[in-house]
């Protein structure tokens, strides 16, 4: 893609982020957004098929912007994937924070359950692709018994993922310092558990949790 296109599908990407936020919808069609926008349907369907496949894209760039920022750091590739991990959900928690009022509208609690995650459809399996070489690369120095299936393990980082969304969705605390505690004791359970030493940092986390979601009740 020459950088003239890239420059193009940008502005069709910020002009759909700003139409829902100024308008508390989604376009409801390909012909009312572009006009709204004095945009060509040919513009439009030369980088998207669907509205839909909009809202992919964003989620999308939110995690490619995350790994090229983390990519700049020459310390990463050699980092440990515990470390790796934890750099990324930092640094895409600040790349979503800058976004945060289309993420919460996006992902909001009226919408349908399958409307909301059909989004995240994309990301989804590129974060999963992440997880699945973070635990690859822990598996190298473990004997075969005590190896992890990526398949299996990735699909449970990503139920990671979704709690971490969600409790920033929800964090009130300032500078989201809450967030980033739950980033660091789940991550920390989530390795205990790869290394089959699960039993404190389970017990710390619950605590956590316990904490901050009922004892409010």
């Amino acid at each position: 893609m020459s950088l003239k296109e890239e420059k193009e599908k940008l502005a069709i990407v910020n002009a759909f982020m700003a139409y829902t936020l100024e308008n508390d919808h989604f376009p409801k069609s390909v012909y009312k957004f572009c006009k709204k926008n004095e945009m060509e349907e040919k513009t439009f369907y030369k980088f998207f098929g669907s509205l839909d496949r909009v809202k992919e894209s964003i989620w999308e760039s939110f995690y490619k912007n995350s790994m090229s920022l983390l990519k700049k750091d020459e310390n990463f590739e050699m980092a440990k994937p515990k470390d790796k991990l934890l750099s990324f959900y930092f640094t895409f928690f600040e790349v979503l924070l800058l976004n945060r009022s289309y993420v919460l509208f996006a992902l909001a609690v009226d919408e349908k359950m399958m409307v909301k995650m059909g989004q995240l459809s994309s990301i989804r399996k590129m974060f999963k692709g992440f997880a699945s070489e973070l635990i690859e690369d822990g598996n190298v120095d473990k004997p075969s018994y005590l190896q992890h299936p990526p398949k299996i393990f990735s699909e449970a980082a990503w139920v990671q993922f979704a709690f971490l969304l969600k409790f920033w969705m929800e964090d009130s605390s300032a500078d989201f310092e809450k967030t980033d505690q739950a980033i660091e004791k789940s991550v920390q359970t989530a390795f205990d558990v790869f290394d089959n030493t699960p039993l404190s940092s389970l017990v710390d986390f619950g605590k956590f949790l316990w904490k901050e979601k009922f004892s409010t009740l």
